[in-house]
């Protein structure tokens, strides 16, 4: 089954589902370690995890990516420090953005813990699969991968971590905004 973004490919081809595109975010946090904590909308909030050594293109690369708790959806765009002391202290910026279409039904799929989703991001693109594993652990261990598609690209050529370091929090914000005045509102 192939997801369906949007109305227009919908009507191109019937037999895709239409679903309602759920924003996304991935945070660069610089807290006791530098990690990437990858976040999707899903029943009213932000199913987290953190990603220590950030999502590769490369789909022969899997990365580990621990469950954390959820997160509020206010949470989306926020970027900036937090104070010494409190839980995640350090400097967060919001290192992409955009919108996720699960492939299926979602909820059944974060049960089971095997996530087939696109990514239409400001740096993250293509199809990606995370999924839970029995690795020991304080808290769930899964595993992120990006599938060989159009969109995948050999590590050892092009890590997009370190060509792509910045912040996307304007487009975040504008982003939700967007989703606010346009979707959200009846």
């Amino acid at each position: 089954m192939k997801p369906s973004l949007n109305a227009k490919e919908h009507e191109k081809d019937p037999d895709l589902p239409m679903q309602r595109p759920r924003q996304y975010c991935i945070q660069k946090h610089y807290a006791s370690h530098l990690h990437y904590d990858f976040r999707l909308e899903l029943d009213g909030s932000l199913k987290s995890w953190a990603i220590p050594k950030g999502p590769s293109l490369d789909p022969r690369v899997r990365r580990l990516a621990v469950h954390v708790e959820d997160h509020s959806l206010d949470y989306l765009c926020f970027e900036g420090s937090i104070p010494a002391g409190q839980y995640g202290a350090g400097d967060v910026i919001v290192w992409d953005y955009g919108v996720w279409l699960p492939e299926g039904d979602p909820q059944k799929s974060y049960a089971k813990g095997q996530l087939y989703f696109r990514l239409k991001g400001e740096k993250l693109s293509g199809m990606w699969r995370l999924f839970r594993t029995r690795l020991p652990g304080k808290k769930e261990q899964w595993l992120l991968t990006k599938s060989n598609d159009s969109e995948a690209r050999p590590e050892s050529e092009y890590d997009i971590l370190i060509e792509k370091p910045g912040s996307v929090a304007d487009v975040c914000v504008a982003g939700k905004k967007y989703r606010k005045e346009n979707i959200e509102t009846p």
